[in-house]
């Protein structure tokens, strides 16, 4: 489990093809190597990957995980190339601090940045989900996007908005946005599970 709060900043350094649609990451990070247990799960803008290797190249610590084909398929993880930045979040371990909301690493979807509106110190962005999952969605509501918890403001249709603030600008990957860019998107468990119960009843 997760808390959408990005933790550093990753950049992927190598990438290994492997067999049957398996690609290794190699993934640069500011974490000390020795405090990240291999089978360790790390969030790596959203979905949730397992550490099967970590150290130091040179002075750079790393941790590597493998990608397997379905997450490769349906997340935003099948572009990646080498030196794109990462948001990375660490598991949460039982007594930390729930600074967002509880994110599983499990991505629902893609969103479409339609549009980003600059003001002054935020910006405000307007995204497109798949019309399956914008029934999750709602005004004040949650959502991880890239692996940051963000709180929904307007809904309309497969489309809402979130702002920005400065801290989340420096700190995430957010900063060079730019219209068009795909983003994982992990909505909240809580409307998930409702929405089933509704189904189901």
């Amino acid at each position: 489990m997760f808390t959408g709060i990005v933790s550093d900043l990753g950049e992927v350094l190598e990438l290994e093809e492997r067999a049957e649609g398996l690609r290794r990451l190699v993934i640069g990070c500011g974490y000390d190597p020795a405090t990240i247990d291999i089978g360790a799960s790390i969030a790596c803008s959203g979905p949730c990957l397992t550490v099967v290797e970590r150290g130091r190249k040179g002075n750079r610590a790393f941790f590597a995980v493998d990608v397997a084909a379905e997450t490769l398929r349906v997340t935003t993880a099948g572009s990646w190339q080498r030196s794109i930045k990462l948001n990375l979040e660490r598991s949460l371990r039982l007594g930390d601090e729930l600074g967002g909301h509880l994110v599983s690493g499990h991505v629902d979807g893609i969103a479409e940045l339609l549009t980003r509106e600059d003001l002054p110190d935020m910006a405000r962005l307007f995204l497109r989900v798949p019309s399956a999952l914008a029934r999750f969605i709602a005004p004040k509501g949650s959502v991880a996007l890239d692996g940051v918890s963000l709180t929904v403001n307007e809904v309309a249709g497969d489309t809402f908005s979130v702002l920005l603030i400065p801290h989340t600008l420096q700190v995430t990957t957010f900063g060079s946005l730019r219209a068009g860019a795909h983003l994982n998107l992990e909505v909240d468990q809580m409307a998930r599970y409702a929405a089933r119960l509704l189904q189901t009843s």
